[in-house]
C-alpha cells in the first residue's frame, strides 16, 4: 500500500486495529508516517483534525464494556456547559469495577458503579444517559451550572423545532437516580441542584437569571408566563409575575436576527398593550451575572405602578 490510500473511512477519522484489520489493512501499514498510534488498538490518520465524537466513537469501539462519560458525553449531548468546558476536547471513559482501570494515553479513566439503564448507544458510541451524565458532572461544575443543566433535562421541549415532545426526565426520575448512588462524589450538590431546578427554563441564562433573582429573595417569577392562559397561542414571557403585571424576556443570540426581532416586538407589544410592564436583558446582563437586572426587578416590584388589581398587596407582602 502507498500513503493516503486506507480504505473506507480510515482516512478521515480515527479508527480501531480491529477495523484496520477487518479491511485488509496490515499491522505493517498501520506503522507507515501518514498513520498516528494514538493509544493500545487505536490508530488515526495523520492528517486527521481533531472531531471530539469521532474521537469518543472510536475510543468506545476500543473499549469492550466501557462507555463515554462525563465531560465528554456532556459536550456530545450537547448539554449547557459553562465557558471554560464548553469547547473541552477532555476524553472520560468510565468502566464498572469489575473491569481494569483506564490506562490510556490522553484519556481520563472512572471507574464507577452504574446501572445498565444509565448507559447507551448513541450514533455508535456506547454513552452515559443524559440524566447519568448530569449526575457525573454534579463534581466538576458549581451548584449554578450543574441546576441549568437540569433544568434542561426537565423542561418540556417543543416538537415542532426539537422533534420530540417529552423531557429527558423528570424531578423525580433524577431525585430516584440521586438515591441509587448515595456515595458517588458530587451527589450532596446534586440533592441542592434539584431544590433549586424548575421546569420551563428554555436556556442558560434564563435559568441563571431566576436564580439571581433567588439570591436576591425576591418572589419567585413564573418560568413560561402566558398572557392569556386559556389561550394556546398566547405571547408568552420566558419569566413574570401575573399579579404584578411584569414580564420579563431574556433575548439571546439568535434573537439578533430580523425576522425574530419583529416576532419579540410583536410579543413586548402584546405585554405592553395588556397594562403589563417589560424588561428585556441580553448578554451584558448575563456577563455580570445578572446583577444590575435584579436590582431593575426589586426596583419595579417595590416601585412599580399600583393600579393593577391587586398590586398593593404583592408589593407590600416583599
Amino acid at each position: 500500500m502507498q500513503k493516503n490510500n486506507l480504505p473506507g473511512d480510515l482516512g478521515t477519522m480515527p479508527f480501531t486495529l480491529e477495523s484496520a484489520l477487518e479491511l485488509g489493512v496490515t499491522e505493517r501499514r498501520l506503522r507507515n508516517s501518514d498513520v498516528a498510534h494514538i493509544s493500545r488498538g487505536l490508530y488515526r490518520p495523520l492528517s486527521w483534525d481533531f472531531d471530539l465524537e469521532a474521537a469518543a466513537r472510536a475510543l468506545s469501539a476500543a473499549s469492550p464494556g466501557a462507555w463515554i462519560s462525563h465531560v465528554t458525553a456532556a459536550r456530545i449531548k450537547c448539554f449547557i456547559l459553562p465557558p471554560w468546558l464548553a469547547d473541552s476536547t477532555e476524553l472520560h471513559l468510565s468502566k464498572p469495577r469489575s473491569l481494569p482501570e483506564v490506562r490510556r494515553k490522553g484519556v481520563i479513566g472512572h471507574t464507577v458503579l452504574a446501572r445498565d439503564d444509565e448507559i447507551e448507544v448513541t450514533d455508535g458510541i456506547r454513552i452515559s444517559t443524559p440524566s447519568r451524565t448530569w449526575l457525573d458532572m454534579a463534581r466538576r461544575v458549581s451548584l449554578d451550572d450543574l441546576v441549568c443543566m437540569g433544568d434542561q433535562l426537565i423542561r418540556i421541549p417543543r416538537h415542532h423545532f426539537e422533534g420530540r415532545s417529552q423531557p429527558f426526565d423528570t424531578l423525580d426520575g433524577l431525585s430516584s437516580l440521586v438515591k441509587r448512588h448515595p456515595n458517588l462524589q458530587g451527589v450532596v450538590r446534586a440533592r441542592e441542584a434539584l431544590e433549586l431546578m424548575r421546569i420551563g427554563a428554555d436556556s442558560g441564562p434564563e435559568t441563571l437569571l431566576r436564580l439571581a433573582i433567588s439570591d436576591l429573595n425576591l418572589p419567585e417569577p413564573e418560568l413560561q408566563l402566558a398572557l392569556r392562559p386559556e389561550d394556546p397561542n398566547s405571547p408568552t414571557c420566558d419569566l413574570g409575575y401575573r399579579q404584578r403585571r411584569l414580564a420579563i424576556q431574556y433575548d439571546g443570540g439568535h434573537h439578533l436576527l430580523e425576522p425574530q426581532r419583529l416576532s419579540d416586538r410583536r410579543r413586548d407589544r402584546a405585554f405592553e398593550a395588556a397594562g403589563w410592564d417589560v424588561l428585556i436583558f441580553d448578554k451584558d446582563d448575563l456577563s455580570d451575572k445578572f446583577e444590575n437586572a435584579v436590582v431593575r426587578i426589586r426596583r419595579m416590584l417595590r416601585t412599580g405602578r399600583l393600579d393593577h388589581p391587586a398590586a398593593s398587596g404583592f408589593v407590600d407582602a416583599m
